[in-house]
């Protein structure tokens, strides 16, 4: 049996809790009574999480799925682009696809939508595609859920790849949710690491599980595609070889295809005098023990001295002392830089996660015992209101030389 979700009219009291939790507006009310739109539901149950007089019943299909399992080939990289410029997430999975589609003997495709991208194509050839698809639209090239969706469901649904890798971040998490919730597929979310089970052709998808205390291999034996979303900077990029050329796929769909429900309005950039975070060879974070957002001040003087990025442990960003956009961590962004230095960051597990690769760690913080330290190439025990100033300064010298 198909999932299915149906309102229970008896036990509906209209209370319309249900509208107000339904993420995507996919139910309203008439005559009293709940009604769901089946074109818009998705199937996810907060509805039926909401709904105080199980008024809502969501059957999903717990049996294995119908598809020729067989029929599905090829290893499909999401390559994201943003403002026609390829993300080096993309190029990261590349490298890493080209190991798995080389264990199944299958293609690595790219996919890459966006408007006047055609330019894209030599650049992700050099990277290793074997195959690129490639959907050119006005309507896709700034990133919007609908439209995107339903073109990367289309292309699924005609190619049947039988892996999807995305980048773990702000679209990719967004889209690929989507996508394996259209295609009754499994997800693996944040995986540090990939492998390929040669007998059964099972993607092995590792990622951290119980606050980072163990590595959990999930595997998706029943359906079609495997997808999975990998942090970035776990991976290293695909190498670059001019010679490599492509075959291009271009595909174009009708204007329903391209609609959405909700409209872009603006993109306001983050204006920040240091550089992109995920891309820094240098961090400098700040946690708890800054104690006020005026403090990071000292922490971006330091950062701009060393032409590194601003990072922060989750705490600060709870706080609101900086934005998430430097929060790093297991709900933040993964870091690989040559440098991190963390600055009254105590080290909890979920912090570690995110940086715990860097080639040199140096931690200050006032307690000895802080479990920063034991991740630390260098630490500094000590009070940071004394010890950034000074690095700063010194570091000021050393460079200006």
């Amino acid at each position: 049996m198909p999932a299915s979700i149906q309102i229970i009219l008896p036990k509906c009291t209209g209370c319309t809790l249900c509208v107000r939790t339904c993420p995507f507006g996919a139910i309203s009310m008439a005559n009293k009574k709940a009604v769901i739109d089946m074109a818009k539901c998705t199937l996810c149950g907060a509805c039926v999480t909401a709904c105080k007089f199980s008024a809502i019943e969501l059957k999903k299909d717990t049996a294995p799925s119908t598809k020729d399992l067989k029929s599905y080939k090829d290893v499909w990289v999401f390559c994201e682009q943003k403002n026609g410029v390829i993300q080096t997430i993309a190029f990261e999975l590349l490298g890493e696809g080209r190991k798995l589609a080389k264990k199944l003997g299958v293609k690595l495709c790219a996919v890459i939508l966006g408007h006047d991208i055609e330019s894209k194509i030599e650049e992700l050839s050099h990277r290793g595609a074997d195959k690129i698809y490639l959907v050119d639209h006005p309507a896709l090239k700034n990133y919007q859920d609908d439209p995107y969706t339903k073109v990367i469901v289309k292309l699924v649904e005609e190619y049947k790849p039988e892996i999807i890798l995305c980048g773990a971040t702000v679209i990719g998490r967004s889209l690929v949710a989507r996508v394996a919730i259209k295609m009754d597929a499994g997800l693996t979310a944040d995986c540090t690491g990939l492998d390929i089970d040669e007998k059964d052709r099972l993607l092995l998808q590792t990622r951290p599980a119980f606050g980072g205390n163990i590595m959990a291999t999930i595997i998706t034996p029943n359906h079609r595609p495997q997808m999975a979303t990998v942090r970035h900077k776990v991976m290293k990029e695909a190498e670059i070889h001019k010679g490599h050329k492509a075959e291009v796929v271009r595909k174009n769909y009708s204007a329903d295809i391209f609609s959405s429900r909700t409209s872009l309005i603006d993109i306001v950039t983050e204006i920040e005098e240091t550089v992109n975070l995920a891309e820094a060879d240098i961090i400098v974070s700040g946690g708890r023990g800054l104690g006020s957002a005026e403090n990071f001040a000292m922490i971006k003087e330091l950062a701009k001295v060393l032409g590194g990025a601003v990072g922060s442990s989750r705490s600060a960003v709870d706080a609101g002392w900086i934005p998430y956009s430097h929060q790093v961590g297991q709900t933040g962004k993964t870091v690989c830089p040559k440098l991190y230095i963390a600055c009254g960051i105590s080290g909890q597990i979920q912090h570690l996660i995110g940086m715990q690769s860097s080639k040199v760690i140096v931690a200050i913080n006032k307690d000895p015992d802080a479990s920063i330290f034991k991740v630390a190439t260098y630490g500094i025990v000590g009070d940071i209101f004394e010890i950034v100033p000074a690095l700063t300064k010194e570091f000021k010298k050393a460079l200006q030389k």
